[in-house]
């Protein structure tokens, strides 16, 4: 599988299918056809067949999918089928809600470790993770094998926090900075600006009232 010439739409996309698989399996349902999980994610059954033809075949015609199959392949491709390691730079409001968020864990990520350098902020807790100096990063990131880095720090100190991950041998980083950070061609990063995720919404409001 050569993941780059697959569409990030794509990716994103399985991981919806992958969530509403594991609530249909909770449900005890064995089949389902690409309609079904269409209809279930917002999607068209073509849409859905295309999707998974990039990584094989999978189902039988004329019968559907087998659930539990389907949602093991989905985590497989994701790279869900073991546990990832993941520390937190910013213990900021933000960054406190996404330590103390539950559904990492249940998609397989564990927070190991948290950082700051704000001295008043250092020893303290958020979900029994004590908060560390930046000092301590490479220490913790070597010991726990950690790949994924999540920084919510203000935009000034982004690329700081982002060199001292990927000295400390991290591979890939959720930005939540307003900040474009320059990485090596080696480290994937993605932006998460909330503040364009609600102009996308305000947009396509005052498209529909025009």
């Amino acid at each position: 599988m050569k993941a780059l010439k697959i569409p990030e739409a794509t990716i994103v996309r399985m991981s919806v299918y992958s969530r509403f698989l594991e609530q249909v399996d909770k449900k005890g349902i064995v089949t389902i056809s690409s309609g079904e999980i269409a209809e279930g994610v917002g999607v068209s059954p073509a849409q859905v067949r295309k999707d998974l033809a990039y990584f094989g075949e999978f189902g039988t015609r004329g019968v559907g999918y087998n659930v539990k199959d389907l949602l093991k392949h989905t985590l497989k491709i994701l790279g869900l089928s073991g546990k990832w390691t993941v520390v937190v730079v910013g213990v900021g409001n933000l960054g406190s809600a996404l330590i103390s968020y539950r559904g990492f864990r249940e998609r397989g990520f564990e927070i190991v470790g948290v950082f700051d350098n704000d001295v008043t902020k250092i020893g303290k807790k958020i979900m029994d993770l004590e908060v560390m100096g930046p000092e301590k990063m490479e220490e913790i990131i070597k010991q726990h094998n950690v790949k994924i880095g999540i920084i919510t720090v203000p935009a000034s100190a982004a690329q700081e926090a982002a060199n001292q991950l990927i000295k400390a041998g991290v591979k890939a980083i959720l930005n939540f900075a307003p900040k474009v950070l320059s990485v090596p061609d080696n480290v994937q990063v993605r932006d998460i600006d909330l503040s364009t995720r609600l102009e996308i919404l305000t947009f396509h409001l005052c498209m529909k009232n025009a």
